[in-house]
């Protein structure tokens, strides 16, 4: 199933760069978009062992760069499960089941795509860095207590997707899909997941000149206010 999907991601990858080679994008050109979304990360393999899918989502801004065709997009992905504990921890007496926990990953990925009227499709890859957060349970028998603990891990990842939106008025409506990998295993269990996100994309370039402007920095990133 790791394989299929990792396949279709590079087949979209590949077929989006293919398209972009020809036409010319009038849509993003010199903006800055916010893009945020709901969906669900999917375990892959044996990481099915450890980790059920619940409801996750993201915030990122997708980036023109002077190319259009070409874009960057610095994305946080909060990614929610349900929890297994396999194996024991040394430092807790029990073990944990039906606990949930997170995945807190900033990807920072590049990407092409292609302008069709108000349909664009899209590909990226590029690493993350982020925090994975273990629960434990603290058994404190003479206080008839539970105390719920939290494990974090610092990890660090890759991440391939693909995905369409379409141009509404003031907006675009969007679907991504996507393979996260992370380096640090979970209980020694490898950890790749398969994201479905659908959200919307607003144009937030305006806000992005204000910014520019206030710190100092000539010109602007739609281009109205030229350098000195």
């Amino acid at each position: 199933m790791k394989h299929f999907f990792f396949t279709f991601l590079l087949f979209s990858l590949y077929w989006t760069f293919a398209r972009a080679q020809g036409g010319v994008d009038t849509i993003h050109y010199r903006k800055v978009y916010y893009w945020g979304t709901t969906g669900m990360g999917f375990p892959i393999g044996k990481t099915k062992d450890i980790l059920s899918p619940k409801f996750s989502g993201s915030i990122g801004l997708d980036i023109s760069l002077k190319n259009p065709m070409f874009f960057v997009s610095p994305t946080l992905y909060t990614l929610s499960f349900k929890y297994k504990q396999r194996l024991v921890d040394p430092n807790f007496e029990y073990r944990i089941e039906d606990a949930n926990t997170n995945f807190y990953t900033l990807s920072f990925s590049g990407g092409i795509r292609k302008q069709m009227r108000l349909l664009n499709i899209y590909g990226f890859v590029g690493p993350g860095v982020g925090l994975t957060s273990e629960p434990r349970a603290n058994v404190l028998a003479d206080q008839k207590l539970i105390k719920m603990e939290n494990k974090n891990h610092l990890n660090f990842s890759s991440k391939i997707g693909a995905g369409a939106d379409y141009k509404f008025n003031g907006f675009f409506l969007g679907l991504e899909l996507g393979y996260l990998h992370n380096f640090r295993k979970i209980q020694d269990t490898p950890v790749n997941i398969f994201t479905v996100m659908v959200g919307l994309k607003s144009d937030i370039t305006q806000i992005g000149d204000k910014v520019i402007n206030v710190i100092g920095i000539d010109g602007s990133i739609s281009g109205k206010k030229e350098k000195k």
